[in-house]
């Protein structure tokens, strides 16, 4: 059965995962996470794998315990190998390891602290009701869109149209933050139409931080400056 997200996560932060479950799943995410979906008597290597072909994106809760976990690395491989975008949700301030790193290095990271856990989640929860199509970026209400501070005044003009060569430009500045779901990003950002301001501003809210958004929004105030 379909379902929008694979959650994995390891026995320590179960609590957490499933916390996480519950507030998404109240959002009317779909989730798909062990063992309480896998079918009674089911191989459960084979509901893994067969769950991980039916999502959409894995939630990775990572954390100390996790970065040892010889289980979420095979479910993180799989993933990758399915060609699954994956959004780490990092409970503590852990690197990952080397194993897990060649995997994730790529990835766009959400931390999930300081506490309270649940300010994050609810932040997870409105970022991936817009990444999961629930709304169009431009028309998520004002409270639901993460705050950045603004480009110079003088930033991206209302009347620079935006063509190929700034989906181009607009795409890697976004990759060097985030990695390759980038290019996906800026192809869905630039359905919902808008001038380069517009354009800059929506993909602004996908970064993590004030300080990310303001230097994207520069580098995007440089390409309208140089067009």
């Amino acid at each position: 059965m379909a379902h929008d997200l694979f959650v994995s996560y390891s026995q320590p932060d179960r609590e957490a995962a499933f916390a996480l479950v519950r507030r998404l799943e109240a959002h009317g995410i779909r989730v798909w996470i062990a063992p309480r979906d896998v079918s009674p008597a089911a191989d459960w290597a084979a509901e893994i794998i067969d769950a991980i072909s039916h999502a959409r994106l894995m939630i990775l809760v990572f954390s100390a315990s996790s970065n040892d976990s010889s289980q979420v690395r095979r479910e993180v491989e799989r993933a990758v190998h399915k060609q699954l975008p994956i959004l780490p949700f990092r409970l503590e301030d852990v690197l990952p390891s080397k194993s897990l790193e060649y995997f994730l290095s790529a990835q766009h990271w959400m931390d999930a602290f300081p506490p309270p856990l649940e300010a994050h989640i609810d932040r997870l929860c409105d970022y991936l009701e817009t990444a999961l199509g629930g709304h169009p970026a431009n028309d998520l209400h004002t409270e639901h869109r993460p705050s950045w501070s603004t480009a110079p005044s003088d930033a991206v003009h209302t009347t620079v149209a935006v063509d190929a060569a700034h989906l181009r430009l607009l795409e890697v500045e976004l990759a060097r933050r985030i990695g390759p779901v980038a290019g996906h990003l800026v192809r869905r950002a630039a359905q919902c139409g808008g001038d380069l301001d517009a354009l800059a501003r929506r993909l602004a809210s996908e970064l993590d931080g004030e300080q990310e958004r303001r230097l994207f929004l520069e580098a995007c105030w440089r390409i309208g400056k140089s067009t």
